[in-house]
């Protein structure tokens, strides 16, 4: 782990893996921390540089964010901070929306997106979001975590994978992930902005998905020209821990994509096929 002092933020990060190709940007969702990415972390740090840093307020990166805006900043100064002009980021459920909104206010950082288990619709449900900040921080996070553990991982997950799940959740700090919270309630609508997305996109979501299901990422994928689909079995609401080989498949077409150019008209056979 290392970590970077930026104006408004410290951030703790891993960044492991040559110089060779477009770097990755892995953003992690609520209420986990970069180690939700290991899989990832493990298999392209072979081939390239791989960044993946706790956002402000989990993980190991302390504070909180003042506003839904703070995250994207933050991210662009850590890739300002490692003189990294560009990454292919990939973000999942509140990470695809933070990786959006990093599209959105610093578009040349973006050479490519992922998007996994995510909505780009602003909040359907501000009260409820607002509510949950107060709740966490009255009664800590084990309640949460608890609650929702399987509807993060099918109950067929491996016992590691929900352990690690179940202890990412309980580990956060509630005053972190209730900002997060109060700043993701206000986060604005993608969706009209996204048939202006020029970058190699794909959208990942787990088959089981009942938090942001396989309807969501299907309209992200309509509306950004020429994204790709992925719909992966058995999985939930994280894809990339229960079915990492699957998840890894999409991932590696999209840096291939990227790192030749952006050309959209290539095909290949491990392209996982959406339904």
């Amino acid at each position: 782990m290392r970590t970077i002092t930026l104006d408004t933020a410290t951030l703790a990060y891993d960044d492991v893996g040559p110089d060779r190709g477009v770097p990755l940007l892995l953003v992690h969702g609520h209420p986990f921390d970069r180690s939700m990415w290991h899989p990832q972390l493990q298999h392209f740090s072979a081939e390239r540089r791989v960044i993946v840093p706790d956002l402000r307020g989990y993980g190991a990166s302390p504070g909180a964010v003042p506003d839904w805006a703070a995250f994207a900043d933050d991210l662009d100064g850590l890739l300002d901070g490692l003189r990294i002009p560009r990454a292919v980021v990939a973000g999942l459920s509140m990470g695809g929306q933070i990786a959006l909104e990093l599209q959105r206010r610093h578009p040349s950082r973006v050479a490519g997106l992922l998007l996994a288990d995510t909505t780009a619709a602003a909040e359907p449900a501000r009260a409820a979001r607002l509510a949950m900040a107060d709740r966490l921080l009255a009664e800590g996070m084990d309640p949460y975590a608890v609650e929702m553990l399987y509807r993060m991982v099918t109950t067929r997950a491996p016992a590691a994978v929900a352990d690690h799940v179940l202890a990412m959740m309980r580990g956060t700090d509630p005053a972190g992930a209730a900002a997060a919270q109060r700043a993701r309630a206000e986060r604005p609508d993608h969706l009209p902005r996204l048939r202006s997305v020029a970058v190699p996109t794909v959208v990942v979501v787990g088959a089981e998905d009942d938090l942001t299901p396989v309807s969501d990422a299907r309209t992200i994928a309509d509306l950004v020209p020429d994204a790709e689909l992925a719909i992966v079995e058995d999985a939930a609401h994280l894809p990339n821990l229960e079915q990492p080989v699957a998840f890894n498949g999409v991932m590696s077409r999209l840096l291939a994509q990227v790192d030749r150019g952006g050309d959209r008209s290539a095909t290949s056979t491990d392209w996982l096929p959406a339904k």
